[in-house]
This record gives structure tokens, sequence and C-alpha cells, in this order.
């Protein structure tokens, strides 16, 4: 089951699963598995984003020659995601048509959340990990060795324990915020869901009134947690999970901030807004029985001037800008002027 459908709790209040995988793969391999070139893949679904995460920091850090990557579709069942995107719905490296194919493969008697992002050992087709906070500060720690030059550092240790407190703020108040909006059993919970989001949000708009991003003047994993639920917001929390005071595009320097990040390589290129909405009001039958995928909104906003820069800050830090993704890899409809 998707761990996002969990059953509300008794005050009608969501609960996220958070039991995951804890295996880490590690420069010293101490958990049996040592980072290696080619060895793992990582899958992700650009519906997801837990996944977009992960996604964007191999991209940003340029890992793609050393750590493939496998997407499933937007749409899954109550047993898995799956690989219907790709030629006969079976993933061309793992050669599975379920990511639940290499959670059973592990453990045969799995019985948690078949969730994405996921890494899995290649040469077994098990997997390795899906404790998805961990994953994306390994990739930029233990995974230093294969980084691409210029790559920039996304947890610098003197910043770390300010990354730390703003991430955890923005996943109780704002990652997690929106589904317990979305999935609130009684009208008490989701007001405080509800209530807690905006006053997050609100905090959130004005420190970044001040500066260009969340820590320090360069992008940093705090910002990397934070994109992907804001870059969702207007297009699905706002309206399917009743996240309603304001919408992104309404709080000035978060819309700009978003718009500053999606503009910047390794964020926009992605997002995929189409499957991003397929998922969302397709798969949550609990909030949205007829599965009617709205048409809007008019995504063209994404790229009007943000005049972020005006702010100072060097996006990378020390380093440069990643490269374009691999062919294929491109999402279709990043640069278009709108997507439907």
């Amino acid at each position: 089951m998707d761990s996002e459908q969990a059953e509300p709790t008794k005050d009608g209040e969501f609960s996220r699963d958070m039991r995951y995988i804890p295996t880490r793969i590690t420069a010293d391999g101490r958990d049996g598995y040592p980072v290696e070139a080619d060895r793992y893949r990582l899958v992700i679904a650009r519906a997801c984003p837990w996944a977009n995460r992960a996604a964007i920091v191999r991209r940003l850090l340029g890992l793609e020659p050393v750590l493939s990557m496998g997407i499933c579709g937007p749409v899954h069942d109550e047993r898995s995601w799956t690989f219907d995107l790709d030629p006969g719905g079976v993933d061309p490296v793992l050669r599975i048509p379920r990511l639940r194919d290499a959670y059973l493969a592990r453990f045969p008697d799995y019985s948690l959340g078949i969730t994405v992002p996921a890494i899995v050992d290649i040469p077994t087709g098990q997997v390795v990990t899906n404790d998805f906070p961990s994953i994306t500060l390994d990739l930029g720690t233990e995974w230093s060795q294969f980084h691409r030059d210029g790559a920039p550092d996304l947890y610098p240790e003197d910043r770390r324990d300010e990354i730390d407190e703003v991430a955890e703020r923005v996943f109780v108040d704002v990652n997690n915020g929106v589904y317990q909006c979305g999935f609130a059993g009684s009208q008490d919970a989701y007001e405080r869901a509800y209530d807690q989001l905006f006053a997050r949000l609100d905090w959130l708009e004005e420190r970044l009134t001040r500066q260009r991003y969340l820590v320090g003047d360069s992008i940093t994993e705090a910002d990397v947690r934070l994109f992907t639920t804001l870059v969702r917001f207007d297009a699905v929390y706002h309206g399917h999970f009743k996240c309603n005071r304001s919408k992104l595009s309404e709080m000035p320097a978060l819309w700009a901030y978003t718009r500053d990040l999606f503009q910047t390589p390794g964020f926009g290129d992605t997002i995929d807004f189409a499957q991003i909405k397929e998922h969302y009001y397709v798969v949550h039958t609990s909030i949205n029985p007829t599965q009617i995928v709205p048409k809007g909104p008019d995504l063209a906003n994404w790229w009007t001037p943000h005049h972020r820069d005006g702010m100072g800050g060097r996006p990378f830090g020390d380093g440069t800008p990643p490269g374009p993704p691999p062919a294929d890899e491109r999402v279709p409809s990043y640069g278009e002027s709108a997507v439907s």
C-alpha cells in the first residue's frame, strides 16, 4: 500500500508511516553496500515529491554516469509502483515490471509501503534502501568521489545544524503538512493541519523576503526539500488537498523563490506537471472518486522573471550549473510556454 494513503488516526489526523529500510550505501561499505559506479539503480516516479528530491540531487551532483535511474509511471495500484512507461512495461535494467519485485527479492515477507525513491542493487535485483531523507544526504556526502567537477556542496559541514533545523520544520509543517490536510479524517484535524501549514509558509515567506536561499547564500539540501512541495502547490495541493488559503502565486517571496529554483538547471528540468497531476487526481480515489484530472492551472507563468538574482547569492556556491539531462531522461514538456 502506498504510505501516502495510510488510514487517519483515531482523532482523524493523517499519520505517515516512517518505517523505511535503513540500509545505507556508504563510501566504506559498512552496511554491506559500498559506493560503486554502475552497481545501483535509483528508482523514482516524477509524480512523487519525495522521489523528486533524489532526482534533483543526482542531477546537481552529476551522478548520472555512475548511478542509473529508472522511472515509474504516475499511476499505480495498491500493490506497487510500476514501470509502465518502459517498452513492455518492464524496467530495461532491472528486468522487472513492478518495483515491488525488488523489495520482495530482498524481503520475501515485506509488508510495508512499496515507496519511491528506492535504490536497487542491480546484480542481485534487491532493494537496498527507500529511506528518502538519507538517500539525498548520502548522495551528497558518501558519493563524493563520483561528483562532477563543479558539483555544489549541498550539505556543507559548517551549515549542517541550521540546514537540519530548517529542513525539519519544513518537513513537519509543509512537506508532510499538505498531506495532513489532504488526508485528514475529521474537520478538527484538517483545520489544525491547515493552520500549521500556513503559519509555516508565512514564516518561510518572511525568511525568504530577506535572503535568496533558505540557509546561507547558495542552494542547500533544505532548498531541495522545500522546492518539491512548493512546485506542486498550485497544481495539486491548493485544490486537491484543500490547502486553499493562498495559492503559491499569491505569496510573493515564496512564488519568486520557487520560480528562481525552477529556472535553475537541475530543478525545473525534473518536473513533469502532467504526471504530477495524473498521479494525485487518479490514485487518490478517496479524495477524488471521479478521477477527473483538472485542466489547469496555466503553467506559463513558471517562466516569468523572478528577479531573485538581484538579492545576490551564488546558486552553486563555488561550483557550476549541471549540464543538460541525458536525452532519455528529459521531460518532454520542460521549457514549453504552457503545459496542459
